[in-house]
């Protein structure tokens, strides 16, 4: 289905209609992949001009379901895991959410990869809790 023509305006930048561009281009899947992997870079933005979180100290931990996208791997892990800094653990949640989309890993092999890299973080910092007496 063709989409009205964008009125870029005058702050629009050439990144930002080239995004746009992109995402009209996706299968619904694909955006709903999309929207969520920026509401994840969007949030841990946030957090980082929030400044610091209550000290928080045990996982929430929500069931994995028999049938789940990376992305929703991603939001129930950052739900579990929400005392954790994001931002530290971007770069391996992207380099993940890559090799899914664009290289074609196996999604499972990809969710059970990012679990354990949440236990690994959630780890540290128990261990950065216990050195400050938080524990």
């Amino acid at each position: 289905m063709p989409h009205p023509p964008f009125n870029a305006g005058a702050g629009s930048s050439p990144e930002e209609r080239e995004l746009l561009r992109l995402y009209r281009e996706l299968n619904g899947q694909d955006k709903a992949s999309l929207r969520a992997f920026a509401a994840f870079l969007h949030q841990r933005f946030q957090e980082e001009l929030g400044g610091a979180e209550p000290v928080r100290h045990e996982p929430r931990p929500i069931p994995r379901p028999e049938e789940e996208t990376v992305v929703g791997a991603i939001k129930r892990l950052s739900e579990s895991f929400y005392m954790l800094d994001r931002s530290q653990m971007l770069h391996e949640t992207s380099g993940l959410m890559t090799e899914h989309l664009l290289q074609g890993r196996d999604a499972m092999d990809v969710i059970d990869e990012l679990e354990a890299m949440f236990q690994r973080h959630f780890a540290n910092y128990q261990g950065q809790a216990k050195d400050q007496g938080r524990d």
